[in-house]
């Protein structure tokens, strides 16, 4: 079956958060195909499904930062804090939604946080593979070994990191203004 959302697409909606990947509110809603309204009145009708560790609110530092980072029209555009919500979070939505498209959505969403799960778990195997090759041979393949650790390095780097980052999500939830 036909992906109704490529995994690219999706993979370019996930966003650092306070040292969370998370997807916006809006994203999701345009994904699946509803108003970012529609999916937030969904949200507030199951608020139990739904706890800090799987959306979360953005404080107005991490929303102007938001705002900053992608910049808001005069005339439109989002006016208050968005929800973010974590994969758990979007796991969950599925069963709020109710709608063939939200089902067939998540589950190309999870797959593109599997996705970035094997990516980011195979840099560190390669990191590792190289730290052990590198302690085999003796100074003259030290360019070359400099060179890889340069090109793992470049690609470790996340491509859209938005607001500050927390040592923990456990400080992150005690240290967030509400």
């Amino acid at each position: 079956m036909k992906a109704l959302v490529p995994i690219e697409v999706i993979e370019k909606k996930i966003l650092l958060i306070g040292g969370i990947k998370v997807i916006l509110d809006k994203d999701l809603a345009a994904l699946y195909g509803v108003t970012t309204g529609n999916l937030n009145k969904a949200v507030n009708r199951n608020r139990d499904r739904f706890p800090e560790d799987f959306m979360i609110q953005l404080n107005d530092e991490e929303f102007n930062n938001l705002k900053f980072h992608f910049g808001t029209s005069s005339w439109g555009g989002t006016r208050k804090p968005p929800r973010a919500f974590t994969e758990q979070g979007i796991a969950m939505l599925s069963s709020v939604l109710n709608s063939k498209r939200a089902i067939h959505v998540n589950i190309e969403i999870m797959r593109a946080f599997v996705k970035l799960r094997e990516l980011m778990s195979s840099h560190k195997d390669l990191a590792r593979k190289l730290a052990e090759l590198e302690k085999k041979y003796d100074g003259q393949f030290q360019i070359v070994f400099e060179a890889i650790r340069q090109l793992i390095e470049v690609d470790e780097k996340p491509k859209r990191k938005i607001g500050y980052i927390r040592e923990s999500r456990a400080v992150y939830k005690t240290t967030r203004k509400r």
